[in-house]
């Protein structure tokens, strides 16, 4: 039993001596052109996280100015249109003749 490994309450068998041949997995996964493909696919994705946080950062400053500058013209030109309305109206029925706009 001193040969065997324990570990949980289940012996372990130990382990084998590596080969000597690296089997043909261990070729491709250590060959040039993987090392040079899995660079870039690192790059790509760092390029892609900078893209989209300073995407998101861009539509955070447009939305936040949307709210600030646009939203309360909205309301005024809508209020003024409801007064517009409202006047135009209170002359009819007084029966006045209706301005033309």
């Amino acid at each position: 039993m001193a040969s065997q490994s324990r570990k949980g309450g289940v012996f372990l068998p130990e382990r084998r001596a590596a080969k000597a041949e690296p089997n043909i997995l261990t070729k491709l996964t250590q060959s040039p052109i993987v090392s040079r493909g899995k660079r870039s696919a690192c790059d790509a994705v760092s390029v892609t996280k900078k893209l989209i946080r300073s995407t998101g950062k861009a539509a955070w400053i447009a939305g936040t100015t949307f709210l600030i500058l646009v939203v309360p013209l909205i309301i005024e030109m809508d209020r003024e249109q409801q007064l517009n309305d409202l006047e135009l109206q209170q002359a009819s029925l007084l029966g006045a003749p209706p301005a033309l706009p």
